[in-house]
């Protein structure tokens, strides 16, 4: 943690984010609740309820189809399926166009439920951005996120921090995978790959996909049924080969927070990315315990240059151990700095690695530059419950 403090301060190392929807649910609301957006699954039960009371037949047997799995965006890409296969034919009382509606459907409740805006008070969006403009750069900085909100576009934009989504123009702007794929942009301007499309995308009268500018949400998720064809003009699989292409680049980092790597086809990237090129490297920062963090947990026990930090252990170099608190500090500037990242959660609770929650996360990236901040943190002393775990990670 230490070290990666240092290379996070300065500008020269080559840096990723990969934020999935554990970074916007676990934001606080302006009233101080949470969650700011829900996260996947909290979107899946509010959407169905919504609409049950005019697709519960089709919905009860769509989830026993994909089960265990039914969440909302294998829903949505399941449903997308038939809405394009079965034509005038009925499966579970609906035809192709009433899958089609369906499809509409669930595209603008998820639109209404997401549609938020960042908190005047302050959020840990802003203080990414905050990190991410506070150093000169050699590299840009690419923000991988898997959330369809307009959140980190808003936290850039309050501060005029330039970023390039793989769109341009002015009137319908409209992908440009080469400038994607190139990277020739300014190191200035923060890249941000929207992985699982945006509110902010629509479709133009010849069926491309353009960023309208407004909260359409009319394009969501990976859209697995597409032929192969069309899949290669869409925005996702040059977004995806950027993932794969960007840890393919030496000496590159990719942290991430708020993602479980549940998702099949970024995984396959990232274990693609991660064996071709050794000298790259994932931190994957969870908010579980590391028994509860089964794809990350199987990605870091494979891959050496994939670790897996969660509350209670970690997976380095496809080692896990459990967190253990030292009898004496490595150095007599590591108190500190470890507050940043080790703390307990309620005050009668035992600490434990706290960046798998984006507000820690994004105070240990923003204060990373700081030493004042660091050196005014009070310092505890180990209780005895973080004395007595077993271990070797810290």
């Amino acid at each position: 943690m230490s070290a990666l403090r240092t290379i996070i301060a300065g500008g020269r190392k080559r840096i990723g984010l990969l934020l999935g929807a554990g970074a916007s649910a676990g934001m606080r609301k302006e009233d101080g609740s949470y969650p700011l957006v829900p996260a996947v699954e909290g979107l899946t039960q509010q959407v169905l309820a919504t609409l049950e009371a005019e697709f519960g037949p089709q919905i009860k047997e769509l989830k026993a189809e994909i089960s265990p799995k039914y969440d909302i965006e294998t829903m949505l890409s399941r449903i997308r399926s038939l809405a394009g296969v079965i034509g005038k034919a009925k499966i579970h009382g609906l035809d192709g166009a009433g899958y089609e509606k369906l499809s509409e459907k669930i595209c603008q409740e998820i639109g209404k439920i997401v549609n938020v805006n960042l908190p005047r008070n302050g959020s840990a969006y802003e203080d990414i951005v905050t990190w991410i403009v506070g150093a000169n750069r050699d590299h840009p900085v690419e923000v991988f996120t898997t959330n369809y909100d307009l959140l980190l576009e808003e936290a850039l934009e309050r501060v005029r921090a330039p970023y390039f989504d793989g769109f341009s123009g002015g009137r319908e702007p409209f992908f440009d995978p080469v400038t994607v794929s190139n990277n020739d942009l300014p190191p200035r301007w923060t890249r941000l790959w929207k992985l699982h499309g945006s509110l902010g995308w629509s479709s133009n009268s010849k069926g491309e996909v353009i960023r309208a500018g407004k909260d359409s949400a009319t394009h969501l998720v990976f859209p697995e049924h597409l032929k192969y064809e069309q899949t290669q003009k869409a925005p996702y699989a040059a977004l995806l080969d950027r993932l794969r292409n960007f840890l393919a680049t030496p000496d590159t980092l990719l942290i991430c927070a708020g993602f479980s790597f549940a998702d099949a086809h970024i995984s396959a990237r990232i274990d693609e990315g991660l064996a071709a090129n050794p000298s790259a490297s994932v931190f994957a920062f969870q908010f579980k315990n590391i028994e509860a963090e089964i794809y990350a947990s199987e990605l870091g026990k494979r891959l050496p240059n994939f670790s897996v930090y969660a509350r209670d252990a970690a997976i380095v170099n496809g080692s896990t151990g459990v967190w253990r608190v030292p009898a004496e500090m490595p150095t007599k500037d590591w108190a500190p700095i470890r507050l940043s990242y080790w703390a307990a959660p309620k005050p009668e609770s035992p600490s434990e690695f706290i960046l798998g929650g984006i507000e820690p996360f994004s105070h240990f990236f923003s204060e990373s530059r700081s030493a004042q901040a660091f050196a005014e943190a009070v310092i505890q002393e180990p209780t005895s419950s973080d004395q007595s775990a077993t271990g070797s990670k810290e």
